[in-house]
């Protein structure tokens, strides 16, 4: 009877077990629908990034090689380009507003310069503060 009565309570709490995963699941599962509901830009973006990060795990196949070299290699050619065009027309942009290499550095001396003498005049009232009070 023992055995009879351990059995089925064993039994019970699987079931039991069961019934809780299956609830749980079920209310994961209407939070996500909530929440894509809600935000679903932020859903899209989160399945984008889920989706590279298993294509960047997973191993690249002859077929796929085949199929999409010469269009990774036209995407990386267009962005390359992109961004070169960005970087040359936002040298020149900088370069007519006299923003170059050389004068930001003669603003950096001179900064630093007055940042110097700000600071030394600052203690020379300091101590001469100090000394009047004496």
């Amino acid at each position: 009877m023992s055995a009879n009565l351990n059995s089925r309570t064993a039994r019970e709490k699987a079931i039991e077990a069961y019934d809780n995963a299956r609830t749980s699941a079920a209310s994961v599962g209407r939070k996500a629908g909530d929440g894509i509901g809600e935000a679903p830009l932020i859903a899209l973006a989160g399945g984008l990034a889920i989706g590279a990060l298993l294509a960047a795990l997973l191993p690249k196949t002859t077929k796929e090689g085949e199929l999409l070299g010469p269009m990774g290699e036209k995407l990386t050619g267009t962005a390359r380009a992109a961004a070169e065009a960005a970087k040359d027309a936002g040298k020149a942009r900088l370069e007519e507003l006299g923003l170059t290499r050389d004068a930001g550095a003669e603003t950096l001396k001179s900064i630093l310069k007055g940042a110097g003498d700000a600071t030394k005049a600052s203690a020379q009232a300091a101590l001469g503060a100090v000394r009047d009070t004496k």
